[in-house]
């Protein structure tokens, strides 16, 4: 087998010629034509040779990595990664929502918070300064928070799931097509759905005891009370908000639309060799 390089027979760019661009530079007229004859009009492609299969010719140097994405693929790759990482870590983040009990800052997530009150001697209560999560799924505030926490954890899985397939792309050739690249978008727009209902869920469980007693004694569901939102809350909202809306616009456009591959029938093939073969074939 032989790898050549070309100069494939395709049509060259009309030459600059003065009289019909008068307003330009020689110069500038020259660098006019080669430029259209670099982009439009490639001159060298990369063939391989054998003795018995058609020669397989190709725009690049077979063994290069090429990236099965377009210039919009890519940036929706990384814009898909960082939805992904942004909405990932606000969900694993205890910084929710805002309050304070026993003149001590006490923060929540779904399913983690950071100083929680335990029994001291005397049975006084005392806080605790340090961030931890549920001893169990059960020990979740409310119905409402333990529905946030397996929707919004389905969320962000499934958008690091199509980040994790969308960098990949930007490294392997015919990883996305340009359909994969629509579904790969439909589920993150699933996603996303997914962390705004979380989103939406969460201040259904603003009526427990436990937020109640942070917020004042005065909390209802929709109603914060004396607490304030944090910004956890804020970017796994926007997070979700990108992914559904600009990361599911720009899947459209990422995948490559599959190129057929350019064939020429081998001046190496031996007729002869071909005739034995199928003689030997066909006998019994």
């Amino acid at each position: 087998m032989q790898l050549k390089q070309l100069d494939k027979k395709l049509p060259r760019s009309p030459p600059c010629s003065a009289p019909l661009l008068p307003f330009l530079s020689q110069a500038s007229c020259t660098f006019i034509s080669q430029l259209r004859e670099a982009v439009f009009f490639p001159k060298r492609a990369w063939c391989i040779f054998t003795s018995s299969e058609p020669v397989v010719c190709t725009e690049e140097k077979p063994g290069t990595m090429r990236s099965s994405l377009t210039l919009v693929g890519t940036l929706w790759a990384f814009l898909s990664l960082g939805t992904a990482v942004a909405s990932s870590t606000s969900y694993f983040l205890p910084y929710w929502l805002f309050g304070s009990q026993l003149g001590k800052p006490v923060s929540f997530s779904t399913f983690r918070r950071c100083n929680y009150p335990v029994r001291g001697e005397g049975h006084s209560l005392i806080m605790v300064e340090e961030c931890g999560r549920y001893a169990s799924f059960r020990a979740i505030p409310s119905l409402a928070w333990q529905m946030c926490t397996v929707v919004t954890g389905a969320g962000c899985a499934l958008l690091l799931l199509v980040a994790l397939a969308a960098v990949l792309g930007c490294c392997m050739e015919g990883l996305i097509s340009r359909m994969m690249g629509r579904c790969m978008g439909a589920a993150q727009f699933v996603g996303g759905l997914l962390i705004s209902s979380g989103c939406a869920l969460y201040p259904l469980g603003w009526n427990s005891p436990e937020i109640m007693q942070t917020c004042g004694n005065v909390s209802n569901q929709f109603q914060l009370g004396t607490c304030r939102l944090g910004w956890a809350y804020y970017c796994a909202g926007g997070a979700a908000a990108a992914a559904m809306l600009i990361c599911t616009w720009l899947s459209c456009f990422a995948g490559r639309n599959p190129k057929p591959v350019m064939l020429a029938e081998s001046i190496m093939r031996n007729t002869n060799s071909y005739a034995m073969e199928l003689d030997h074939c066909l006998k019994p």
